[in-house]
């Protein structure tokens, strides 16, 4: 299933099987890709979208599940859920990954990383995923692309329940209302997991007993129109408290956003927007906290040139401070601030069959300096169903503020204000087919060169820039409907390696699959299989044997307010893993009730 001759093959019997019955389906509209509304299909970036639809339909209780069905995304979680959990995107570090909520950046200054727990799943509306580099317009981190997550949007009163193995209870409650002025919508949540040993006996720390997780969080959103303009508000929180087999962490993620955007003349609209984000690490066991905060603000303008093209032009300033606390002693290890300011433009365009996309960035940062980054993609389409792409960008990563300023531990592993910004080059070229409306297909091929990775290194394992890779992949997408059945299929092939010394990255394993194949039964029950395989993955110890599973998902329309899901993931109990030593879920289940009139 993983060779790269199956898409094609698969490809061609979709052909045949499209001349069925079919429905009509408008593409979505995404804004993450070039910061401005366009559809999939229009895009010059290869953009993956999850819907609240899809979300609904999965029954999944995290948003870990649904991630990991989507080409080129490669997740290793550290256990169950509440662990840690590394998201790699087309073979990049996790770290290369830019991460939003509702447009403002999330990832900790202090670390650069993410609590992908955090985020939980009813509270979402829609995931959008871009792949490939998009620093051009997002800076900073947009070297394996960028995934926005963008918070609910109730209309109505909704609320859930869900119970499912490992003690794994939900709950979640809210309202919302919205008119032609603007409006509102609030929702909160809780869940608890009793969870199991997130370690097993090959683990570093093995402790046998389970590791839960306990979170409470809420969101909420608003806007008003003001004549030509509207302002708005989005807030999301979570306060959550997880186990692991050495003790147990305090995490608090916040991000909040205020924005107003709307017409300032012909052909010109604006947004001016407010991002503020906030997290905080506890962890008692090792006397440790972290805690950073970020605010930013960005003025965003589109000008359209004409019937077919437009400019987007934009400034932007971030303020980040984080701090590190030995809270044993009661002293600071480090408390740092610096600043980052920078200007982007982006040209898109189109004439007959020929589109293009044009961006620039120049970031000035107050410890790293400058760094300037730009794309170019060209679209040609060669029949009314087939169009080929071509891009190209570079992208760079700002060393976070552990690498600049911790002191490590005992004069080991410290960081260096010295370092400078990881940089990236990529080239992709894409080849996309819609043969019937029922038909959507794609297949892309990229290398990623990524320069001046910062590694620990040295007698004393100090932050340097010294590491470099390179990176080759190929995807490819399949999607069908016809009448009451729906399927959509991916394929990943990749070789992510140490350019110094040809070894591969960890963790990503070369060859990776998914397939889903959905039916419906009337307008009350539907019903649909997963398939979720990997080839061998490297990891510390040597390669982690390939894996298939299957996960199994049942709806139920009880009455026009009602909804019941059904899901059953891991229907073999096969054991595997993504990390050595790291335990994940045997055959499980979960079921949920939903209320929305």
């Amino acid at each position: 299933m993983l060779k790269p001759s199956l898409p094609a093959l698969a490809l061609a019997a979709a052909c045949v099987a499209a001349h069925a019955q079919t429905v009509t389906e408008q593409p979505e509209v995404v804004v993450t890709a070039s910061r401005v509304a366009t559809t999939v299909d229009a895009a010059l970036a290869d953009v993956s979208v999850i819907t609240r639809a899809d979300i609904e339909a999965s029954g999944a209780p995290d948003l870990y599940d649904l991630l990991r069905m989507q080409a080129g995304v490669d997740i290793a979680r550290a256990g169950g859920p509440g662990q840690q959990a590394a998201v790699f995107l087309r073979g990049t570090n996790s770290n290369h990954v830019l991460v939003l909520v509702d447009g403002v950046r999330v990832a900790s200054a202090n670390t650069g990383g993410l609590d992908w727990s955090q985020l939980p799943l009813h509270a979402i509306e829609r995931v959008e995923i871009v792949r490939g580099p998009r620093a051009s317009y997002w800076g900073s981190d947009a070297i394996g692309g960028v995934i926005q997550i963008f918070t609910r949007k109730l209309d109505g009163p909704r609320a859930a329940v869900q119970y499912g193995s490992y003690r794994d209870a939900a709950g979640s409650a809210g309202i919302g209302r919205w008119g032609e002025q603007g409006g509102f919508s609030v929702q909160a949540g809780l869940r608890h997991v009793g969870g199991f040993s997130a370690q097993n006996p090959q683990g570093f720390s093995f402790n046998p007993d389970d590791d839960g997780y306990r979170s409470r969080n809420l969101a909420a959103r608003g806007a008003y129109r003001l004549g030509a303009q509207t302002l708005s508000a989005t807030l999301l929180r979570n306060d959550s408290d997880n186990a692991f087999d050495q003790g147990r962490t305090h995490v608090v993620e916040q991000s909040a956003g205020v924005g107003l955007d709307g017409a300032l003349a012909e052909g010109w609209t604006h947004r001016l927007s407010l991002g503020l984000a906030h997290d905080s690490l506890l962890t008692p066991d090792f006397f440790s906290l972290l805690k950073s905060h970020r605010e930013s603000l960005t003025w965003q303008n589109t000008f359209a040139l004409g019937a077919q093209q437009r400019l987007i032009a934009g400034l932007e300033y971030v303020e980040e401070h984080g701090e590190s606390r030995d809270t044993f002693a009661g002293s600071t290890l480090y408390a740092d601030s610096r600043h980052n300011a920078a200007a982007f433009t982006g040209w898109q365009g189109g004439a007959g069959r020929l589109d293009w996309e044009l961006a620039a960035r120049r970031d000035q940062n107050s410890e790293f300096g400058g760094a300037t980054t730009g794309s170019a993609a060209l679209g040609l389409r060669l029949a009314d169903w087939a169009r080929v792409t071509g891009s190209w960008g570079r992208a760079f990563r700002g060393p976070n503020l552990n690498e600049q300023f911790s002191p490590g531990y005992g004069g080991l592993f410290a960081g260096n204000p010295a370092l400078k910004p990881e940089r990236s080059r990529s080239g992709e070229l894409a080849l996309e087919l819609t043969p019937t409306p029922a038909l959507r297909a794609k297949l892309a091929a990229y290398r990623t060169d990524v320069s001046d990775l910062i590694d620990f290194t040295g007698p004393a394992f100090r932050a340097e820039n010294t590491a470099r890779a390179r990176i080759d992949g190929v995807e490819a997408d399949l999607d069908w409907h016809a009448g009451a059945w729906a399927a959509s299929a991916n394929a990943t092939w990749q070789d992510p390696r140490d350019a110094r010394t040809d070894a591969p990255l960890l963790r990503r394993p070369r060859h990776k699959g998914n397939l889903l194949l959905t039916r419906t039964f009337g307008e009350r029950l539907d019903a649909g299989v997963e398939l979720v395989a990997a080839g061998p993955s490297p990891d510390f110890g040597g390669d982690l044997p390939g894996y298939a599973i299957v996960n199994a998902r049942l709806g139920i329309t009880l009455a026009p307010a009602w909804h019941l899901q059904l899901r059953a993931e891991n229907l073999a109990d096969r054991d595997y893993a993504l990390i050595r030593g790291y335990n994940t879920p045997g055959r499980s289940g979960w079921i949920e009730l939903v209320w929305q009139p």
